[in-house]
């Protein structure tokens, strides 16, 4: 009998894999929020995305975490935003015999109903750049105790009031400020639309064209400017200098490519634009913490505890 092909990509999760026996509450009985609690092991735990964001709280056991291109340890009082459609998993590594009851805390829901409705209430809008940073997971630090309670009171609650409750959780996360942001280069604010426009199409160009020479002094060109000039600007739009930003871009494809395929590591080094393989693999342990090899056994971990 052949092997069974070994699965690279993220499961998607779609609402008719969701039954009540595992956890889940049923779509008749909720609205747009949902919340869960499981334990360890169980099949929810497994290498998928979903079209909702998800609040996870951590209460019991401690190991490694996986949400898009970041690998991390995770302990009871973790607090992740995850959001549509940026994979994950957490994987206990010192799991008691017979497993644990309660390990997760989760709370799911939907983009569509909260951005409509700031169209109308000026209040949802506090809540829009929490959002924005969710697309590359964030890690909220120090808020243990809040964040029981609140998964405590949205669990509780029903219609209105759990809508409330969320909205009153949500709120304190966006006023947090000691977090982090997990997965993938992100871009900061700019001034305005002209500029949002500018760096966009910066960025679209690197990430389209990361196997070629890429140069600052190139894309101060054709936009205009001073290379003293673009440099300030770019570092102002993403937080990092150029020659930075794009190592960060070809070291994020490269760790989609070791997760994602069985490449040799050689190759997918100058697939994503480094010519010397020893600067890739000095450039990927700068960022990542590991070397290329030791990102890709890890990686191998994110399908534990699927069954």
């Amino acid at each position: 009998m052949p092997a069974k092909p070994r699965q690279l990509k993220p499961e998607l999760e779609h609402d008719y894999s969701r039954p009540t026996e595992l956890g889940y509450e049923s779509p008749d009985e909720v609205g747009f929020i949902r919340c869960m609690a499981h334990g360890f092991p169980t099949p929810l735990a497994r290498w998928h995305h979903h079209d909702e964001y998800e609040l996870h709280l951590i209460t019991a056991t401690s190991g490694k975490v996986f949400v898009g291109d970041w690998i991390g340890q995770f302990q009871p009082g973790q607090l992740v935003l995850t959001g549509p459609r940026l994979p994950h998993n957490w994987v206990s590594m010192d799991l008691p015999e017979g497993g644990v009851p309660e390990r997760d805390l989760v709370i799911q829901f939907s983009h569509g109903p909260i951005e409509a409705g700031s169209e109308h209430i000026p209040e949802l809008r506090e809540v829009l750049p929490l959002l924005e940073r969710a697309k590359h997971g964030i890690e909220f630090f120090g808020l243990h105790a809040q964040a029981l309670t609140h998964w405590r009171r949205v669990k509780s609650g029903h219609g209105l009031a759990r809508f409330a409750a969320l909205c009153e959780f949500l709120a304190e996360l966006a006023r947090c400020t000691d977090y982090r942001l997990l997965s993938n280069a992100q871009l900061q604010c700019v001034d305005d639309d002209d500029q949002t426009a500018q760096i966009n199409a910066i960025v679209s160009r690197i990430t389209e064209s990361l196997g070629e020479p890429l140069s600052a002094a190139d894309l101060a060109q054709q936009l205009g400017m001073s290379e003293s000039r673009f440099s300030r600007f770019f570092r102002r739009a993403t937080g990092n200098t150029f020659t930075d930003f794009v190592n960060h871009v070809r070291v994020n494809r490269a760790c989609q490519l070791l997760m994602e395929s069985d490449r040799y590591i050689t190759q997918i080094g100058y697939e994503v634009g480094f010519n010397n393989i020893a600067n890739f693999n000095r450039r990927f342990l700068d960022i990542k913490g590991m070397t290329p090899s030791e990102y890709r056994r890890q990686a191998a971990n994110r399908f534990e505890g699927k069954s």
